[in-house]
């Protein structure tokens, strides 16, 4: 008992000291202060604004942003350097195969909508002209055109030119992109992050087409845009926006529930929640939440670059939904599986919702701790939950199993991140995927006479 009570204790203290990092990280005054003291540096020395991007050749999701760095480069006064670039595995991608496989299907959907041309993997050249490809990007990395001949090798992959590959691959030397790739991971590595189709400014991080409309927004308000338009640049954030109607449509009687894998630790999970939920409302869809364990409950670790990057890209895209953020109670362990344990009770209250939205509120804007009867007590008051009955549903394992059957479920569906939202057949993973969802259920309910409401 003695020994179990030190673990507990140790495991605490962590969870502690982790809440008080993260608090401490989020604060707008540290990243204010972070992004001041950064540009008064760089007016002190006389340096332009630098942009790093980290692009990896069989990535779609470099693929896309390539397709926006020519007009960055155009509207704004940077020095724009590209880096050839290998996302970093093991504990980085829990589950690369996965990961694989979703991002063909996600960055098609992204293509569409942006009006890229896009292929997927599957068509891509032989290996061997992949290899060539890379070997002759390397020899171009500290040329001044790098950027446009990037550019013209990712078209060919992506193509699937073969033809062009193969008189393309015998150009380079060989050998050169291992050693370029390691020294641009370690530059990554040195800066914080380990993924490919990254930007670096300034500080911080931003991943993707999703994400640049970030950068572009903090470039206007430093005054770095040059004069005129920025074309696409403008139109990207609207692009990723929608509106939901104002009565649902009769055709979505038709479609299958909408399934939400939602985890209570998970920060992404809690800024999407209210997002879905308003989803499922305006369509008239029925919609099965289906919690499951966090990630380093399910033996998935993540390390501190992943943690700092979460930590600064979650705070951003608060602001951007207008979510309360900032203030958080780790809910690790203890404290996540308390939950688990009532919401399974709220719901057969008809409350599993009030619960989910309050437990988030508390757990992330709050540093309410749920792991202590005191910070349940606090979240199950506001949901009108009876508090016998609440310990009661803390005292009982029957959540588990249906907790883990959430898991295999999701999985099997090629995810194994939250949030993750499921119709039907149709996966999207990530909290910043709603809109993708909505064209979604647009398209289905969509007659050929427009969407009827």
């Amino acid at each position: 008992m003695e020994a179990v009570f030190y673990v507990g204790r140790r495991l605490s203290i962590k969870r502690k000291a982790r809440s008080h990092f993260l608090n401490a990280v989020l604060s707008p005054g540290a990243r204010r202060l972070q992004r001041t003291s950064r540009e008064l540096r760089r007016k002190w020395t006389g340096s332009t604004h630098e942009v790093s991007v980290f692009l990896q050749l069989d990535d779609p999701y470099s693929y896309l942003l390539a397709h926006y760095l020519p007009e960055l480069q155009a509207h704004f006064e940077i020095e724009l350097t590209v880096y050839l670039s290998q996302a970093r595995g093991d504990e980085y991608q829990p589950a690369p195969e996965m990961l694989s496989e979703y991002a063909a299907v996600d960055a098609r959907r992204l293509a569409l909508e942006l009006g890229i041309p896009f292929l997927d993997r599957g068509v891509a050249p032989p290996v061997e002209h992949r290899r060539g490809l890379l070997d002759e990007l390397a020899s171009h990395a500290r040329s001044p055109d790098f950027l446009e001949q990037f550019l013209e090798v990712l078209e060919v992959y992506w193509r699937g030119d073969t033809e062009a590959a193969a008189r393309r691959s015998d150009t380079g030397k060989k050998g050169a992109a291992d050693r370029e790739i390691a020294e641009s991971q370690k530059l990554q590595k040195r800066l914080g992050h380990y993924n490919s189709a990254m930007l670096y400014y300034g500080g911080e991080w931003y991943w993707g087409v999703d994400r640049l409309h970030y950068l572009v927004e903090r470039l206007d308000e430093l005054g770095a845009s040059k004069e005129g338009g920025s074309g696409k640049l403008a139109s990207l954030r609207q692009t990723m926006q929608v509106s939901l109607p104002v009565k649902p449509p009769i055709a979505a009687k038709s479609l299958p529930q909408l399934e939400y894998f939602h985890s209570i630790r998970s920060p992404y999970s809690y800024l999407a929640l209210n997002r879905v939920y308003a989803i499922a409302d305006a369509f008239g869809l029925e919609l099965k939440l289906r919690p499951v364990l966090p990630m380093v409950m399910r033996g998935m670790q993540v390390p501190r670059p992943k943690l700092l990057y979460i930590a600064t890209d979650t705070t951003r895209e608060a602001e951007r939904l207008g979510v309360p953020y900032g203030k958080i109670a780790d809910p690790v362990g203890a404290g996540a599986e308390r939950c688990l344990a009532v919401f399974q009770y709220a719901e057969s209250e008809h409350k599993g919702r009030e619960f989910l939205l309050n437990a988030g509120t508390a757990i992330w804007s709050e540093a309410v701790d749920v792991a202590t009867d005191k910070g349940m007590r606090k979240v199950t008051g506001r949901t009108g939950l009876f508090w016998p009955d609440v310990l009661a549903a803390m005292a009982s394992d029957d959540w588990r199993e249906r907790t883990e059957a959430n898991r295999e479920s999701m999985m099997e569906s090629g995810s194994w991140g939250v949030p993750t939202m499921r119709l039907g057949d149709d996966v999207f993973w990530g909290q910043d995927r709603d809109w993708l969802l909505v064209r979604h259920i647009e398209e289905l309910c969509d007659t050929g006479d427009g969407i009827l409401v």
